[in-house]
């Protein structure tokens, strides 16, 4: 048996990741919305790429959620995107209805599933996912440091010339502003990227990295990223249904990890069958504590505004 995936919202990165997923065949997928004939549109023009990628895994679009029963992931892109000018607090009154009601159907038809939260504001969001939800915290996580991590390692290597399969990078705190990129724990091949560039150059990045997703949307002055939020879904899906146990940065509930006690923030997790097997606490230096600290304080005051 096929495992089952469902993504609800079939905007462009909802779509993304169903079409990443269906290539890698992690599973059958569910793409569901509210929106009539978009979600049936684009499942039945992904499921018609399967002989030319390969595929067999089953693809369906729907407006009705009977359809996600007994999902094994539920992937919740729903909600309004960023326009320019846009933080991603701005969203909040909006896309905490959506996310709540998103949830009690997830709940009612798929009660033993794995939830991602990708709707912004992204901390926030998954907060209220876990509390509507009632899910334990291993099986509530939000998307936010696989996407911040791969930005900055393609910075990196983008200003190295080097390969982007060889460069790794680590990104924690909130999903905004206020995240924490720890060049420390970042490297090329195994070296630190302190070791191949400048204080300055470093800097450059880290706030590049922090404004990566404005970037895109100034740019694309209508809608926001899209493929990369894609890719980064699907590898914390495959790391869950297929057990792989990598060690992924996601937003997760915290009991006092790291000091910090009833917030998810994003941390280092070991990633599996059974969601957030492990929160991995990494030794910080004053500077990054305070640092995260700070982030930290970001995630209550947006909770607070609930």
């Amino acid at each position: 048996m096929h495992n089952k995936i469902t993504i609800v919202g079939a905007g462009h990165v909802g779509a993304t990741a169903a079409q990443l997923a269906a290539y890698r065949e992690i599973g059958d997928i569910v793409l569901v919305d509210i929106a009539e004939g978009i979600p049936q549109g684009k499942g039945l023009d992904l499921q018609e790429s399967g002989p030319l990628e390969y595929f067999d895994c089953s693809l369906i679009g729907t407006n009705n959620y009977e359809d996600t029963a007994n999902s094994d992931v539920v992937v919740i892109t729903a909600g309004v995107p960023r326009k320019p000018g846009m933080s991603r607090e701005d969203l909040l009154n909006t896309n905490v209805k959506i996310v709540k009601s998103v949830t009690e159907e997830v709940v009612k038809y798929s009660p033993e599933s794995i939830i991602i939260v990708v709707s912004n504001p992204l901390d926030a969001m998954v907060y209220v996912t876990k509390k509507v939800s009632g899910f334990p915290k291993n099986r509530v996580m939000g998307m936010a440091g696989v996407l911040d991590s791969a930005r900055f390692r393609a910075f990196i290597a983008m200003e190295l010339n080097v390969s982007m399969e060889d460069t790794q990078a680590m990104v924690l705190g909130t999903h905004g502003d206020l995240m924490v990129p720890l060049p420390r724990y970042s490297t090329v091949s195994g070296i630190s990227v302190t070791e191949l560039l400048s204080k300055e150059k470093i800097d450059s990045i880290i706030e590049r990295t922090r404004k990566g997703g404005g970037e895109i949307v100034s740019l694309l002055k209508a809608g926001s990223a899209y493929y990369a939020p894609g890719s980064a879904i699907v590898q914390m899906v495959e790391s869950i249904l297929r057990d792989k146990k990598r060690i992924l940065p996601c937003a997760a509930y915290l009991e006092g990890e790291y000091g910090i006690t009833g917030i998810f923030m994003g941390v280092p997790v070991k990633l599996g069958r059974k969601g957030v097997e492990e929160i991995i606490e990494i030794a910080l230096t004053d500077e990054e504590k305070t640092a995260f600290m700070k982030s930290a304080d970001a995630v209550k005051n947006t909770i607070k505004n609930l």
